[in-house]
């Protein structure tokens, strides 16, 4: 039974994670196609360049994003052979969050850029419990305040009029500024997470050359490389650090370059 009920609780795991997967390849199906219906129209004059053809050049950055967390289960949750029986760790449900950072972009070739963006991110996350399929009284909201110092490589496609293609991919260094460093007698917390933490990125974008500026819409998905839950837990309470056996963290963002 112990080996059932673990599956079963991998299954809706890698479920959700199959599910988030789907939804980030539909953006970028909507991005491709997008660009697929550009290159169906007429050559329209060109607007200026000249930034963008620099060695250097600055801008800033807006975006908004869902954080999130991709949970291993421990093998004894929903195991009702097990003497301990660890509820079920899931995240409850999705937030917005905003991205500020500021633009830094190196061109050392013609379709290559090489762009540093630091900057701070605000967002939540809520991690909810459930037993023999009862959903626990007992949830958790994790707040995170990153400073974060991405290093990105961007491969550019040909210019269509005003509009060019990219992705993007390359490593973010963030660091929690509101992770718990201490457990908090006043509102519940049943587990801790890291401060630093080292990200994979991967996304794609649409570069918009305006008359004054350019605009650049990005989708892209941060994956955290790490377990971040830290090993310790309130006294009575060690069921539900437990039940975790590791945990990573995954962002979604959506941003807009101004540069």
């Amino acid at each position: 039974m112990k080996a059932v009920y673990y599956l079963v609780a991998l299954k809706k795991q890698k479920i959700t994670g199959l599910r988030k997967r789907v939804r980030f390849i539909f953006f970028i199906f909507i991005f491709v196609s997008t660009h697929s219906g550009l290159f169906a129209q007429k050559q329209k004059p060109k607007n200026e360049s000249w930034y963008d053809e620099k060695l250097l050049h600055f801008g800033f950055s807006i975006g908004f994003n869902t954080m999130d967390f991709n949970i291993t289960p421990s093998p004894y949750c929903l195991d009702p052979d097990s003497v301990d029986n660890y509820p079920y760790p899931e995240v409850a449900m999705l937030k917005p969050g905003i991205n500020i950072q500021i633009v830094t972009n190196l061109r050392p070739a013609r379709y290559f850029d090489i762009r540093f963006l630091p900057g701070v991110s605000f967002g939540q996350r809520v991690v909810r419990y459930y037993k023999d399929t009862v959903l626990y009284n007992s949830h958790q909201r994790l707040e995170s305040s990153y400073l974060e110092f991405p290093l990105l490589l961007k491969y550019k496609g040909e210019r269509l009029n005003n509009v060019r293609p990219y992705v993007i991919s390359g490593l973010n260094f963030r660091y929690d500024l509101a992770a718990k460093k201490e457990f908090d007698e006043e509102r519940p917390v049943y587990i801790r997470i890291k401060k630093p933490d080292l990200y994979f990125e991967a996304g794609a974008g649409l570069d918009f050359y305006l008359k004054y500026f350019k605009l650049s819409v990005e989708l892209k998905m941060s994956s955290g490389m790490s377990n971040i839950i830290v090993n310790d837990f309130v006294s009575g309470q060690e069921e539900f650090r437990n039940s975790i056996e590791r945990m990573r963290s995954q962002i979604w963002i959506i941003a807009f370059h101004f540069e």
